[in-house]
This record gives structure tokens, sequence and C-alpha cells, in this order.
């Protein structure tokens, strides 16, 4: 094979059947662990972005961090909302000291995007370490064994695991389908 030439890979099972059999080999975690029971709608939001940034584990190393860091900082964000109670209430009781926290929380996280590049590469893991610790929180999708003001990083915690699950499933479902390497046609050439 050349320098030109791109290696080409066939897979042995088929992506749909894949990703079916990886499904299925995640709902133990979600349904039989009661308390502790995954929320697998985060990892496959990873596992999306598996995909997306190129189905090799060294996507883990963008995904991993720029989750992590952006849903680290979000759980202190929310933990800083007890301390903005004296703001009044809009509409539900808290709702305004809400919209502060996470209004300067966001901003922050955002401009410090461009203090890293992992943070750039990974920007799609970044906002979503932002909406997934926002949706695990406010849903309370995650083992209740921590309360008062570390709450908000337990949740923040718990959906850094799930991330990394979804990496892992990520992982997984290319590793099903048995990607063999094939040799590509040469090109014909008329003389």
């Amino acid at each position: 094979m050349s320098d030109t030439q791109e290696a080409q890979y066939k897979e042995t099972i088929p992506l749909w059947l894949a990703v079916a059999i990886t499904v299925v080999v995640s709902v133990p975690f979600s349904l039989w662990l009661g308390g502790w029971n995954f929320a697998v709608w985060c990892s496959f939001i990873v596992w999306a972005e598996y995909f997306a940034l190129g189905a090799k584990p060294a996507a883990l190393r963008t995904i991993v961090p720029a989750f992590a860091y952006s849903a680290v900082l979000t759980g202190l964000t929310l933990a800083v909302i007890p301390l903005l109670a004296f703001l009044p209430s809009l509409v539900t009781p808290g709702d305004l000291a809400v919209m502060v926290a996470l209004f300067v929380g966001v901003a922050v996280m955002v401009y410090s995007m461009r203090w890293a590049k992992v943070f750039q590469d990974g920007s799609l893991p970044f906002f979503n370490g932002i909406s997934m610790v926002l949706a695990i929180y406010f849903t309370g999708s995650y083992p209740q064994v921590v309360s008062g003001p570390l709450t908000p990083l337990w949740a923040a915690v718990w959906a850094i695991l799930m991330a990394v699950f979804g990496g892992l499933l990520g992982v997984f479902n290319v590793w099903l389908t048995f990607p063999k390497k094939v040799e590509s046609p040469q090109p014909v050439t008329q003389a």
C-alpha cells in the first residue's frame, strides 16, 4: 500500500448489529443496580461524541478532560446557588438565584475554553458536560448518598462517571464490529 492510499477497514459484524448489542449490554447498568442505576442517557450522549470525534480510543483524550472540566465547574456553579438565596424570586422560589449562578458560571466556563486546546477541540463534550450535570442534578438521576452543599458536586462526579462509561461503550461498540484492514483496490490505468 503506498503512502498516498489510506487504510480501509471492513466490519466483521455490521455497525447496526453492534450498536443494538451495545445497547443491550448497557441495560443491566440502568435497571438492575437500584439506587445506583446508571443514567445511561448521559452515557449514550458521550458514546455519540466518541463517534463524532473519530471513533478511536484517542478521542477519549479529548472527551474525558473537556467533559470533566466543565462538569466540575457546573457542579461548583450549582453549589453557589444557596449563597444567592437572598435574591428575590421571580416566579418560583430560588429561580433568580439559579439564573444568576448559571449566568455567571457558564460565562466563566465558556470564557475559559480559550485556555486549553483540549477544550476547544472538545467543545462538544465540553458543552455536554455542562448540560449533562444540569440534567442529572435537576432530575435527581444520581445515587442519593450525599446531601447538603456537596450534592451538586456529587451530581457532577456521577455525570463524569456516566461519561467515562459512555466512552467505554463507544470503544466496545467499535471493538464489537471486529474491523479488519482490507487492501484498497488499485486504480485501473489505461495504457
